[in-house]
């Protein structure tokens, strides 16, 4: 594609935007945004060029919600070029970022100490292509067991970065953090379609991962998501349930349709992308920014658009 008007590999208008094949072809911006990998350990060969020609970085990458724990080294080095630089580097988007870390810590503002923390998430995937892969959606029981002693079933990345989110915001220095493997949930009995992706009976059309985080020998924050092709008539359907258990009182925050994952992530990119340019340098997560920055930017985006030349019509 290196080289083609944007627009027009967009199916628009040419609009002068070429694409080009390395960095060296970028133009002046104040953001670069990244949205490629889960991988944090490949994803840093693209933000630490760009953080080194002072371009402020938020990436939609799972592992650099927080990576202060899980990658201490990778994330020194990208707060210290972030800082040199005078730059700002975020990762961004539904889980983690908001579902899974920043929304509970918010909810914890309403007890004055907390227990415990358990989340379940159950997300529709039919919106999603190349990555249902790596939650085995689509294969036979026999064919999953296959492809997860060969690596190939990963499941869920952002686990341990949401966890460390959580206990730092909560001050709690867990003893461990725990990820279990993705396991089958539903195989199913009937065709299920998404957007890129058809699953056949027979076929797993739904798994679970979970992780927990272990405080004085106590689970103290439990997750769990499930990952499928949903059907109203199936047993397990999409939704999500928060339970903050507190000192004064137990929190429940429950959605029967839940938050939708691809739609959340792109929204969760786009509201704090301002905010990124605007926030101090460093290595920073959604929980460093203030709420009010990161809230829809819609109307602000709506009021910088050309006024009508005609009145509408009803």
């Amino acid at each position: 594609m290196a080289g083609q008007d944007l627009g027009a590999l967009l199916d628009g208008p040419a609009n002068g935007i070429l694409v080009v094949s390395d960095l060296d072809g970028l133009p002046a911006a104040d953001l670069a945004i990244v949205a490629t990998t889960s991988d944090l350990n490949q994803v840093a060969g693209t933000l630490l060029p760009l953080l080194e020609r002072s371009y402020n970085v938020l990436s939609i990458c799972e592992e650099l919600a927080y990576p202060w724990q899980s990658h201490p080294d990778l994330a020194r080095r990208l707060d210290e070029t972030a800082r040199a630089k005078g730059v700002t580097v975020l990762g961004s988007g539904a889980n983690p970022g908001i579902l899974m870390d920043t929304l509970p810590l918010l909810l914890t503002a309403l007890t004055q100490r907390v227990e415990n923390v358990r989340i379940r998430r159950r997300t529709n995937m039919s919106r999603y292509g190349a990555i249902l892969s790596k939650f085995g959606l689509g294969l036979t029981a026999e064919e999953f067991e296959k492809a997860r002693s060969r690596g190939e079933v990963v499941g869920h990345y952002g686990f341990e970065q949401a966890l460390g989110a959580l206990a730092a915001g909560l001050g709690w220095d867990l003893d461990s953090v725990d990820v279990g493997e993705v396991e089958p949930a539903v195989v199913t009995t009937s065709p299920r379609v998404g957007e890129h992706r058809r699953i056949e009976p027979g076929q797993i059309s739904a798994v679970t991962h979970a992780a927990r985080g272990v405080l004085r020998g106590e689970t103290v924050i439990d997750l769990e998501i499930t990952f499928g092709f949903f059907e109203p008539a199936d047993e397990v359907t999409a939704g999500d349930d928060y339970r903050i258990v507190g000192e004064e009182q137990v929190i429940d925050l429950r959605s029967s349709v839940g938050f939708d994952s691809f739609l959340s992530t792109i929204a969760a990119a786009a509201n704090a992308a301002a905010a990124v340019v605007e926030a101090r340098p460093g290595l920073l997560s959604m929980a460093d920014l203030p709420a009010r920055a990161l809230a829809a930017k819609g109307e602000r985006r709506a009021s910088r658009a050309p006024l009508r030349t005609t009145a509408p019509q009803n």
